[in-house]
């Protein structure tokens, strides 16, 4: 990985870890479920987590699958879990990278050949586009509502959110022209060729029911944030759980360390304050929400890497093949 951008990446998390420490150190001590009931929403919190992992794993097997890419659905499931995994303790969101490593040595096309990684890694590009397309509508229209909802709209000021979207626009048409005299437009579409096989296979009919699975996907994820927020006693509706799974993942794309230390952790606090949470009732949901979303995926995948797919040394050893093979 580029040294600048993993710079990039530390100073993000760095600003944003110390801006919500800083912010936490002046509310009240966070206070921890220790109640039966909310033990229980906590445990179900745990599980309905689970259940949207199965739901991201069978989507790929399927994605696999359109693609006339034949794998087990036990790898799906176990590399899921590695990805994830990988994304949460190596920088980059690396784990995307482990899960097409691991999976290029076991799943083979029609013609019973490997199916290669950028194809592979195509399918993982079809998944980000489906989760951007649902998560952005979904951003907009419980965004708008409940920002609404709580008088947090920039009312008043509709130029100044013109102004912005226009400066936003003029940045990345600068940008573009600055990619296309570099001829960096050519070469990107040069590397994207061998991956856009998975996203074209969805355009028809057969993407309909993965969409809808996503949509989903997404709503498991939402009852998590919700089951979490009531175990603390933070009163949130569905809306507003759901505003909050599309907020912190799009803050998630900004650079940071591994687990998006730091931007998740700023990204839930101002959401949930934005939802009318206060003082250590958000810190505690912040600390419990991370260890729901990061730990228990962390585990299982280090344990599935580890037992099914011969852990790091494994990993080390086909990187090492494969820079031999390209000297």
């Amino acid at each position: 990985m580029n040294r600048r951008f993993a710079l990039l990446q530390v100073v993000f998390s760095v600003i944003a870890l110390a801006a919500v420490v800083w912010w936490a150190s002046h509310q009240e001590a966070p206070q921890f479920p220790h109640t039966s009931g909310a033990i229980a929403w906590m445990a179900g919190a745990a599980l309905l987590y689970a259940l949207a992992t199965l739901i991201r794993a069978e989507r790929w097997h399927r994605i696999l699958e359109i693609t006339h890419i034949h794998s087990s659905r036990a790898d799906c499931y176990g590399l899921t879990c590695v990805g994830y995994m990988g994304n949460n303790v190596l920088p980059a969101r690396a784990g995307e990278v482990l899960r097409v490593v691991l999976m290029d040595q076991r799943a083979t096309t029609d013609d019973g050949g490997k199916a290669g990684k950028r194809m592979l890694l195509g399918t993982i590009v079809a998944e980000r586009i489906m989760d951007l397309i649902v998560l952005a509508a979904m951003t907009l229209v419980v965004g708008f509502g409940v920002l609404h909802e709580k008088n947090a709209l920039p009312a008043g000021k509709p130029l100044y959110v013109a102004g912005a979207g226009i400066v936003l626009l003029l940045v990345g048409l600068v940008v573009l022209k600055v990619m296309s005299d570099r001829g960096l437009l050519t070469k990107l579409r040069d590397l994207a060729r061998p991956l856009a096989g998975a996203p074209r296979a969805l355009l028809g009919k057969q993407g309909v029911p993965l969409l809808a699975a996503t949509v989903l996907l997404w709503a498991v994820e939402g009852s998590v944030y919700l089951a979490v927020a009531n175990a603390v006693g933070l009163d949130i509706s569905a809306t507003g759980a759901l505003y909050l799974v599309g907020l912190t993942n799009f803050v998630a794309a900004l650079p940071a360390a591994p687990g998006s230390i730091g931007t998740f952790d700023a990204a839930v606090a101002f959401g949930a304050r934005v939802l009318g949470g206060s003082g250590g009732l958000v810190v505690s949901y912040v600390l419990l929400l991370r260890f729901i979303l990061y730990i228990p995926i962390t585990v299982v995948g280090l344990v599935v890497l580890v037992t099914r797919y011969g852990g790091w040394a494994r990993l080390r050893d086909i990187t090492r093949l494969q820079q031999t093979s390209s000297a």
